[in-house]
């Protein structure tokens, strides 16, 4: 079947999956007001465009943490992908290193770290906070010799919100799944009535993170550490003074807080406020199509994260899923980008936007 656009795969990728696997990758937490939120606040946004602008030659490859990208764009990290397809975060990585876009390894991936970083391309780690910082130390170090390039250390994750769809289900992984990077022992496959195994995990093993924590993971490594989940502006000036190398404004899929703002409703006041930072500004969060990269760069982002599509391809077709859905992103942002008048994404900067003040 051919896909026109990131729709066709979600559905695609909802036919395949099981009822409980669907709602762990497509629902939020609580009301998930957030996660609907994200979205709505995207299609608000509208931009525009320039016109009689030479565009022959246009390009869009973008620079992220000092390396070249085929498009100002990386893949999320998502948690247990062999939940999606057989082969997970290896078929995802090796789409992401044929597209030319960074990979972002999960902590709680289904493989090693060191299985996904020797497919190639640009690999970057997330890293939960744990418990037992040695524990957390030891996964920045490993990621490191892996040849990861990056350190994006998720700081909205104190414990995981209340995902009520994972909670009805009863949601636990099966005993094919596991958390491949340390020894995790039952608590994610126990199944309980009205209860998530995999919140119950998380809450054995993971510990609120701090600015010591950020100072740690610094001190650790040469690599450059990315904070992912800021929204407050007062956040984002603390992480530049913390030493960020970037920031990921994000609500957390609208699977953490739920009633928290989007984050492209944060973005633009952030990026003024950090103007002349030389730092990476990411969005993550209710991406679905170039257009929407489109509006991102516009007010202020560098690039992109973006995580559920990638798992519908995963999902629908494997690999070839997954290299669908960037190969489409790119088709999309291209038209975009031109039909914006800009032959570049530094060109798509200089753009201005507006509200729609409907809905």
């Amino acid at each position: 079947m051919t896909h026109v656009c990131l729709d066709d795969l979600e559905r695609a990728a909802r036919d395949v999956l099981s009822g409980e696997n669907w709602d762990f990758l497509a629902g939020g937490s609580g009301a998930e007001a957030s996660l609907e939120a994200n979205r709505a606040a995207l299609e608000r946004i509208f931009v525009i465009p320039r016109v009689l602008r030479e565009l022959t030659g246009g390009t869009v490859e973008a620079e992220l943490l000092g390396g070249r990208a085929a498009l100002p764009l990386a893949v999320a990290p998502v948690a247990y992908q062999r939940l999606f397809h057989p082969e997970g975060e290896l078929a995802a990585a090796r789409a992401a290193r044929d597209a030319g876009v960074p990979y972002t390894i999960c902590t709680l991936s289904s493989v090693p770290l060191e299985e996904i970083a020797a497919v190639g391309g640009r690999p970057w780690f997330q890293l939960y906070w744990l418990r037992d910082e040695k524990r957390s130390l030891d996964l920045v170090r490993r990621a490191e010799d892996a040849g990861c390039e990056a350190i994006v250390f998720t700081v909205d994750v104190p414990w995981m919100g209340r995902r009520l769809r994972d909670m009805r289900n009863g949601f636990a992984l099966p005993d094919s799944v596991t958390a491949a990077n340390f020894d995790a022992g039952a608590a994610a496959h126990h199944r309980t009535r009205g209860r998530s195994a995999v919140a119950e995990h998380t809450a054995r093993e993971f510990a609120p993170a701090t600015w010591e924590s950020v100072e740690a993971v610094r001190a650790h490594t040469d690599l450059p550490v990315v904070l992912k989940g800021i929204l407050a502006v007062e956040d984002a000036s603390r992480a530049v003074d913390a030493g960020a190398a970037g920031i990921v404004v994000s609500n957390h899929g609208g699977r953490q807080l739920d009633g928290a703002v989007p984050g492209i409703e944060m973005l633009g006041e952030i990026a003024a406020t950090l103007s002349g930072w030389p730092g990476e500004l990411l969005l993550d969060g209710g991406i679905r199509g170039g257009g929407d990269i489109l509006k991102a760069i516009a007010l202020g982002a560098s690039g992109v994260l973006v995580g559920r599509p990638a798992m519908w391809g995963l999902a629908a077709g494997g690999e070839d899923g997954v290299r669908q859905v960037l190969d489409l992103l790119t088709v999309e942002f291209r038209n975009a980008l031109g039909l914006a008048g800009c032959d570049s994404v530094d060109a798509a900067r200089r753009l201005g936007t507006r509200v729609s003040r409907r809905g």
